[in-house]
């Protein structure tokens, strides 16, 4: 007969899965910024090269990425994909996707949201259009920031210099023929949108699709992310795009405000 363990499971516990499981809850408690790996040394009570083999691993593996030099550890897209896939309560997507739910019934487009990768937008939630129109827009993906307008629209929140030096690590590709492909056309785009308040995708990441933006935020002065509804082009007049910009700006500013207690004259 075998005998069954009297500690409670604990001898079938695995040390190193433990271990990176503290190691996600610290960087999860930890400050927005992220936590260094000699922060991090410290809170595990480990040794720093058995610490930051751990950090390694999960950053290999996308449940942690590290940011600057020296790096800092945040969480990784890994746990937005596993969050979305498995319903899990991820505070943003589940702040977010009720403004969506709202925003594709005003609007009749497919509404989604992003958060900001170092500049790239990363969509973690979407809310198909009541209409038969479908869109595939994986969640979980980078995409170019200067072709979408949740890109721009975060893009237009930031210092010149930031959206330089995001640029030159993204580069400017043509993804159509409309698409801003020159630093001077994409900042003449981005002062249109700070004065409009909500950025435009005008058939510039894919022919005959169109895409309007507005950034949120949650601490800081960088936008957390950006919401986009995002519709077939055909031949939509000024003052539609005009009235459906302002309803995704209502969208970004509700969740700004979730996010942060502010209203919109406070940020």
């Amino acid at each position: 007969m075998t005998k069954k363990p009297t500690d409670g499971g604990r001898s079938y516990r695995v040390g190193s899965v433990s271990h990176a499981l503290d190691l996600i809850d610290h960087v999860v408690s930890g400050p927005s910024s992220g936590l260094s790996l000699a922060e991090l040394t410290a809170l595990m009570e480990l040794s720093k090269s058995s610490t930051y083999a751990l950090a390694r691993t999960l950053v290999d593996h996308g449940y942690l990425r590290g940011v600057g030099q020296p790096p800092r550890y945040q969480l990784g897209m890994a746990l937005v994909r596993l969050g979305d896939r498995a319903s899990s309560s991820i505070p943003l997507t589940d702040i977010c996707r009720p403004v969506l739910v709202k925003l594709s019934q005003e609007t009749g487009l497919t509404s989604r949201a992003a958060i900001n990768d170092n500049g790239y937008p990363v969509f973690i939630s979407r809310v198909d259009s009541p209409g038969p129109i479908r869109f595939y827009t994986p969640l979980g993906v980078r995409e170019v920031p200067h072709t979408s307008s949740a890109g721009k629209a975060m893009l237009a929140m930031m210092p010149a210099e930031r959206v330089r030096q995001i640029v030159a690590e993204t580069g400017m590709a043509a993804r159509t023929p409309k698409s801003i492909t020159t630093i001077a056309e994409l900042s003449a785009d981005l002062d249109i949108t700070r004065k409009r308040g909500f950025a435009i995708d005008d058939e510039e990441d894919d022919l005959g699709v169109f895409c309007i933006g507005a950034a949120f935020f949650r601490h800081g002065s960088e936008p957390a992310g950006a919401v986009s509804t995002t519709g077939i082009k055909q031949d939509r007049a000024a003052r539609q795009i005009d009235v459906l910009g302002r309803s995704v700006q209502a969208a970004a500013d509700e969740i700004t405000q979730l996010l942060t207690g502010l209203e919109r004259t406070d940020f």
